[in-house]
Parts: C-alpha cells; structure tokens; sequence
C-alpha cells in the first residue's frame, strides 16, 4: 500500500506540473492586459509598460513561468495584483463556501441517484424503472443554472422559503449559511445524480445476474437484504468511482452555480479574476482545483480496498 501510494503521489507531482503549464500559457493567450484593465482607457502607452514593468509582465514567458515554478515549489501562489493580497489567502476566504456548497451538492445527489438507482435495477424492465431512467435523462439535459433559476422564481421569490442569493451577513451561523445554500445545492445537485443514478443501476444490473445473488434468493433471504447486501455491497467500485468523478465535477461547476445565485465563493473569484485577467489569481485557483480532483482520485482508488477486501494494492 505504501508503494503505491508513492508511486501515486509522484504521478501526482507530473500531473500538477503540466497542469501548472497549461495554466500559466492559457492565462497568457486570454486576450487583455492587466495593467492596461487596472489604469483603464485613459491611460498612456508609458504608464501601461510602467506598470508591466513592475508587475514583472514585461519578462519573457520563459522567465516568468520558471519564477511561477519556483513560487509553486515553495508553496507559494503569488500576490493577487488586483486584490493587493496572496492568492492563497483569498483563495482560503472564499473556500468554505465552495467546499460547504459541494458537499451539499454531492450529498444531494447521492440522495437521489443510488437510492433510485438500486430501486430502478431492483424493478428492472417495470415502470418504476423506466420512469427513474427518463427522469434521469431529462435531469442530466437540464444545465444547472436554468434549474437555478427556476428555483429562485418558485421558492425564493414567489414563496419566499429560502433567501434569493448571497451567504447571509457576516455574523450568520453554519445553519444559516446552509440556508442560504440549499437552492445553489439543489440546482448542482439534480443534475449530476442523473450520472450516479445511471451507475448505480448499471452495476447493480450486472451483480444481481451473478450467481451468488440468485443462490441468495434461491435460500428464501428477504429481497431487500438480497439487494443491499449481497448486491450493493459487490456493485460499489463503480459507485465510488462516479461518485468520486462527480464530486471533481461539481467543484468546476460551482463555477456557474455561485454566478447565478451571487454566491462569494472560489468561481466566483475565478471569474471576476479572468474579467480582470488576474494572472497570479487565475493560475493558483486552478492549481488548487486541479490538486484537489486529483486527490480525490487518490482518495477513491484508496476506499476500493475498504469496500472490497480483494482488492490490493
């Protein structure tokens, strides 16, 4: 196990260093210059390369990607140049929203796609079955900032059971703020279970055709503890493996969730850092967002050995 985990961890260390190349050139290929966003259109062509000059942006691409490189070895993602602040403290500001909003989210969709799921394998061919997949269709052909909106239409705005946007005032507790992020969940949460759902039934259609699962049935066991523990306990690899793929999702699609309900988390800072072509901002957000699905990778192929003892590593 601990081999593995190494040999994981130094591809770990490959990825996030091309992750860290792509990064840094497309941020450069943007159209638009921060210094010229920051002086606005009646600044002078000298007060533009003034100003590049001592943000380090008149350096070749070389220079200013190995200087990144050796922030990035030191832990360090830069100063923001327009927050005046380091990236990764206002990366850390915004971030239990977005983690809050993505575990709201994953849970959500759990809730809906395994339940149905194994419900949907469970009464195969059937109209509960048939039901549980258009709706799963139909959720996964809906983008989750329309589902946002109708949302805010219906239960913010016309009913007024939850707040239309925003994270509530700074003094506002946890169960506050999770009010305020139930809508935002909801909207990233339908959508993405459509995915789980599908899975769930998948894999639980290929274990329930095995013979163990027909001896089980054939000893007179109760058919939900045929289902839940001799067939969900077998099926689970796959389970986890989306459920792990559609968390890393969920944390770049926060990006538009966070847009559409005026949400201050980490996509919303991403977006206003590309609109003002934050290099430093736009690179360590990213990164950091990278560095986390690839953990969660790790985390997944980690759980198969606690779910399935025949699993080795």
């Amino acid at each position: 196990m601990l081999v593995y985990i190494v040999r994981r961890f130094a591809g770990m260390m490959v990825v996030m260093l091309l992750v860290a190349m792509v990064v840094f050139l497309i941020a450069r290929v943007v159209p638009g210059d921060p210094a010229a966003v920051m002086l606005g259109s009646s600044a002078t062509p000298d007060d533009i390369a003034a100003l590049r000059g001592r943000l380090g942006l008149d350096e070749p691409l070389l220079t200013q990607f190995l200087l990144y490189l050796g922030q990035i070895v030191r832990f360090d993602l830069g100063e923001s140049i327009f927050l005046n602040r380091p990236v990764a403290q206002a990366l850390a500001e915004r971030s239990e929203l977005t983690g809050l909003l993505t575990m709201m989210s994953v849970g959500i969709a759990m809730l809906i796609g395994v339940p149905v799921g194994i419900l949907s394998a469970a009464k195969r061919g059937g109209l509960v079955d048939q039901t549980a997949v258009g709706l799963a269709m139909l959720a996964a052909s809906i983008p989750s900032f329309w589902i946002g909106l109708t949302l805010i239409k219906y239960l913010a705005v016309d009913h007024a059971w939850f707040p239309v946007a925003g994270y509530g005032p700074p003094d506002a507790d946890l169960l506050e703020r999770m009010r305020h992020l139930v809508l935002p969940a909801i909207a990233l949460g339908i959508p993405n279970s459509a995915l789980i759902l599908r899975f769930t039934r998948t894999s639980m259609l290929d274990v329930m055709s095995h013979d163990y699962v027909r001896t089980a049935r054939a000893k007179g066991l109760p058919p939900l503890v045929v289902v839940l523990k001799h067939a969900l306990r077998n099926a689970m690899i796959p389970i986890l493996t989306v459920i792990g793929l559609t968390t890393a999702v969920m944390i770049a699609g926060a990006i538009v969730t966070e847009t559409v309900f005026g949400l201050p988390g980490v996509g919303n800072l991403i977006v206003s850092a590309v609109l003002r072509r934050d290099y430093p901002v736009i690179q360590g957000a990213l990164l950091v967002v990278s560095a986390i699905y690839v953990l969660i990778n790790l985390t997944v192929d980690l759980l198969y050995a606690v779910v399935d003892p025949r699993v080795r590593y």
